[in-house]
This record gives C-alpha cells, structure tokens and sequence, in this order.
C-alpha cells in the first residue's frame, strides 16, 4: 500500500538495525533511501505474521535511521514552534515521531508485488537532495515518491519531506491541519491529538 502522510534514540536504534537498514555517516542519500526502502519491503512481506505493532517495531529503527524525526516535526508545527517551551518541543517531537511510525506500519500492511525503483537523485540551489524514486504495483500504475534529503552535519544526510505524487508536499498537508489544532489548544492539544492517533492506528 502507499503511505500517506520519542525522540529517537539514535545511538540504540543504529545499534540494533541489520547491517543494510542502518544510515552510516557519510552515506550517499540515494543509499539511505535504499536502506530505508529494503526495511519497508521486509516489513510489507511479513505484514501478516507482525501484526500492527510488529511492524510498528520492526520500523522504527529503519525511520528514525533514515529521517530526520525532530527536523520533520519542526517544519510541520511551522512559525508557532518558536514560542513552544522546550518541554513542549520534545513532547511534540516524541508524539510526531510515534505517529509517523505508526503510519507506516498502518499504511504497508501487506504485500502483493510491489517493488521500489530509485529514478535519480537531484542536488538543489540550497544544498539539499531530492531522490526520486516510484512504487511498482502489480497491473497499476506505478506511484512516484520523491524524498528531500538534508545534510544533518557530517554527511549524515536525513530526509526532511516526502512528495507524494512527485509534487505534493506531505509536510506542507500536515502543517496545514497542525494549524488549525494549534490554534484550538496549543502544543498540548496537538500532543494529544497525535498520540490518540498512534493509539487508534496500533489497535489494527
């Protein structure tokens, strides 16, 4: 299926991902898509058997690997974020980051021949990557995915947004629907909201 739209513990996530699905410094961002990419398809195949919170599990390590969770979540909340107290940040940061997770494990549950194709990587005017890459269905029509990748320092290059489409911003739909909770009840509404929705979405 296509995807839609706690701060990671970076240090025990690398240590305990496979060897093909761990971001290593300096990785090239095609390389880190395919890492990210080789997880998802395990996952997909497995689906069944792992349940919504095997998979939940089993992903994790793969996302906060290859995205760049705290930075994600940054963009989504947009100008409010500034006026956040640091306790907060790091509660929205640990709520987007559970959810995000939980989107994925909803969203692939299955497997029925899909495969992932990387098209290319792009260098744009401000020093980011796009790699572009699509999903193969079966008797359908192939589904494009684009992933904007950022250097987090080091050669240490995340991805910071998707394009669903090749051109729809996911972070762009989040911020607008973030905004309209934010206005209603601040961080802490938009924390619960979040967190009810990963609740929801690990129930199966």
């Amino acid at each position: 299926m296509i995807p839609r739209r706690a701060i990671p513990a970076v240090i025990l996530a690398a240590a305990a991902l496979p060897e093909r699905t761990r971001a290593q410094p300096g990785s090239a961002p095609v390389e880190v898509i395919e890492r990210f990419q080789a997880a998802l398809l395990d996952v997909m195949r497995n689906a069944r058997a792992l349940g919504p919170r095997g998979r939940e599990a089993r992903l994790r390590p793969a996302l906060e690997a290859a995205f760049n969770l705290p930075a994600m979540t940054r963009i989504a909340v947009g100008p409010p974020w500034t006026a956040m107290a640091p306790a907060e940040q790091a509660a929205l940061v640990a709520a987007f980051s559970d959810w995000s997770v939980a989107n994925y494990a909803a969203r692939f549950d299955s497997y029925g021949g899909q495969s992932f194709q990387v098209n290319g990587e792009s260098t744009l005017p401000n020093g980011d990557r796009l790699v572009r890459t699509q999903i193969n269905r079966v008797n359908r029509e192939p589904v494009q995915v684009n992933y904007l990748l950022r250097d987090a320092g080091g050669g240490h290059w995340r991805v910071v947004d998707l394009y669903l489409a090749a051109t729809i911003s996911e972070l762009a739909s989040r911020r607008s629907e973030f905004t309209a909770i934010l206005r209603d009840g601040g961080a802490p509404r938009l924390i619960a909201e979040l967190r009810a929705r990963t609740q929801r979405l690990l129930e199966g």
